[in-house]
């Protein structure tokens, strides 16, 4: 099925849903005919999708949304653009710099990678070429800085995440019958914390080292206005202030989504940039994401029920107690590698709602560190994302531009920041206790642990019942 999804979404170009739901409508079709589940279980759909829908922190994901359309249709991005390549222009590499901060600031209310290119290669890309530095250089710089808001706390990759792995830890805790506190969105966005800022330092230094070669001289750019300096410091201090309070946990994703959206919305009211037809834009894209994250959330709701009702759990449960003989990076590994080649066709909203619930409550019975797993999923799908030429990032920003880039300067290009992202995650993998994480959140059975045997007929007794339940 996941292959199927996979090569419908490369070769017919339908929405991630429509894919979703109909691949799940045909596969459950073949598992009703071949005996593989009854009909009885199909009646929990309807369940599944009102309890999804009425979780308080799928709040946060139209407000942030909202934001992100806001600070993209009105002249703020163009500002802040502005006043930070003034501001390092004593570095040589003033618009590289102040386009990678930029992608800092906007990469946590991006709705998605594809939303992410779409924004930088308007507002970032010309100016890096206006600047001097050649097309394939900027390119490379706008694919990795869209792909910043997969690691970044708080954005709405890691708020759904967290979410996704507080279901996975608890379906693991269930089996292992562990007495511990189950992970939840602080400990993601902490554990997030210093990989994130590890990353963002080295690709502050790529930037600076590869940008210093180009001349700026030569660029016709008005200079920011005193005025322009201080909407850019205030705008500035206003998201990382917001940001900062979320990650820290003094407040709640949806008061910071709801303050934001609240106070930008003002601000450009009271400088009359915001005029009814730019309202009218950043209504419709705000309605046009959030809808398209809800639809792939309810056809990715739909697939993993049909995909789990096969017995996907027992079946990835026995791989990974294949790969157990290699301790905990074994089965660490083999779905590290899984999610990899799956993030080659799926953007991270999808890897989230699809592929996360089927491999990750699996792992967790194996791997007792929940925060570890969630940052390592981080890193493997922003990595795959970087990796040419089927990385997500990678296709979306060459459709974007078309003919106009050339293949291997681009590559080049692309791999000090590929090297930097490795290097990243071969730290995280190597060195577990970098992370900012409570202890507590380990996955620890209670009593000396489980043998492989025991955690496959748990799972067994755990399903089985219920289906013969729903047959009644």
């Amino acid at each position: 099925m996941l292959v199927t999804v996979g090569l419908m979404m490369v070769t017919t170009g339908l929405p991630a849903w429509i894919v979703l739901i109909g691949v799940a409508l045909v596969s459950s079709l073949v598992g009703l005919a071949a005996g593989a589940f009854t009909w009885p279980l199909l009646t929990a759909l309807p369940s599944r999708v009102l309890g999804l829908l009425e979780n308080d922190l799928l709040q946060a994901m139209p407000l942030y949304v909202f934001m992100g359309a806001l600070l993209n249709r009105l002249p703020l991005a163009d500002i802040l653009l502005r006043v930070g390549e003034r501001a390092f222009s004593r570095t040589g590499a003033g618009a590289p710099l102040a386009g990678l901060g930029l992608g800092v600031v906007l990469a946590p209310m991006n709705g998605s990678v594809g939303a992410g290119i779409a924004m930088l290669t308007r507002t970032v890309l010309p100016r890096l070429t206006a600047s001097g530095v050649p097309l394939e250089r900027g390119a490379a710089l706008v694919t990795v800085s869209s792909t910043l808001g997969v690691v970044i706390p708080p954005s709405l990759v890691l708020i759904l995440l967290s979410d996704a792995m507080l279901r996975a830890h608890t379906e693991a805790l269930n089996v292992t019958h562990a007495a511990v506190r189950i992970v939840n969105t602080q400990d993601i966005f902490r554990g997030a914390l210093v990989p994130a800022c590890i990353l963002l330092l080295l690709c502050v230094l790529v930037a600076w080292a590869t940008g210093a070669q180009t001349q700026e001289a030569g660029s016709t750019r008005v200079a920011p206005s005193r005025r322009d300096w201080v909407t850019a410091a205030l705008t500035l201090a206003f998201i990382l202030g917001l940001l900062a309070a979320v990650t820290l946990g003094y407040l709640y994703a949806v008061e910071a989504a709801a303050t934001g959206g609240v106070t930008l919305f003002a601000l450009a009211l009271a400088t009359r940039t915001l005029k009814f037809s730019i309202l009218k834009e950043v209504l419709r894209d705000t309605m046009v994401v959030t809808g398209a994250l809800f639809a792939l959330l309810v056809g990715a709701t739909v697939f993993t029920l049909i995909v789990r009702a096969f017995g996907t759990d027992r079946w990835v449960m026995s791989l990974l107690a294949g790969s157990a003989t290699a301790g905990t990076y074994g089965p660490l590994l083999a779905v590290m590698l899984t999610l990899g080649l799956c993030a080659f066709v799926l953007d991270a909203f999808e890897m989230t709602f699809v592929v996360v619930p089927v491999l990750i409550p699996p792992l967790l019975m194996r791997v007792p560190d929940a925060t570890w797993v969630a940052v390592l999923t981080l890193l493997i799908l922003q990595t795959s994302f970087l990796i040419p030429p089927f990385g997500y990032a990678v296709l979306m920003l060459r459709n974007r531009l078309g003919g106009r880039l050339d293949a291997g300067r681009f590559v080049r290009a692309l791999l000090p920041y590929l090297i930097a992202q490795l290097a990243v995650l071969a730290l995280i993998l190597t060195f577990p206790n970098l992370l900012w994480h409570d202890r507590a959140t380990l996955v620890a059975p209670a009593s000396g642990g489980l043998s492989d045997q025991e955690i496959d007929e748990l799972l067994r007794r755990q399903t089985e019942p219920d289906d013969r339940a729903r047959a009644k």
